[in-house]
């Protein structure tokens, strides 16, 4: 699987620089998301960007039925996120997320993370992770 950052959400919902190769992603059939990423990617959309949740998830909505796997955030998901968290975070040269955190740790032996910062893909990769590094918006 493709797990997608919130990042690479707001790219595709807003036409973003990442926009094309999210669609890419998407048809691929591999996508998914960690809930906390679609939270993420939800609020700063609608905060930020001005689109409306609504609007956001009318069409993230049929996603999940052909092309996007929700990856819901369990116990033992909350545990190792807790602990990527607290042995990589630093303030200036790693200020992972918490939603970060859960993408990783959400992610299991063969999935990648796409994602276009730097943080994450260095924590991802810390953590023995694939990455597909995606256009950002420098």
């Amino acid at each position: 699987m493709i797990l997608l950052d919130a990042y690479a959400l707001i790219a595709f919902l807003i036409g973003g620089p990442a926009a094309g190769e999210v669609r890419g992603l998407l048809r691929s059939g591999e996508a998914g998301v960690a809930t906390a990423n679609l939270a993420e990617a939800l609020d700063v959309s609608a905060r930020v960007h001005g689109l409306p949740i609504a609007r956001a998830t009318d069409v993230l909505d049929p996603l999940f039925e052909t092309s996007l796997t929700a990856v819901d955030l369990d116990r033992d998901t909350a545990r190792r996120s807790a602990d990527v968290r607290a042995r990589h975070y630093h303030r200036r040269s790693r200020a992972i997320s918490l939603a970060d955190a859960i993408l990783i740790a959400s992610a299991g032996p063969g999935d990648r993370i796409a994602t276009a910062d730097a943080a994450l893909l260095a924590v991802a990769e810390a953590e023995g992770g694939t990455t597909i590094r995606l256009p950002s918006e420098s």
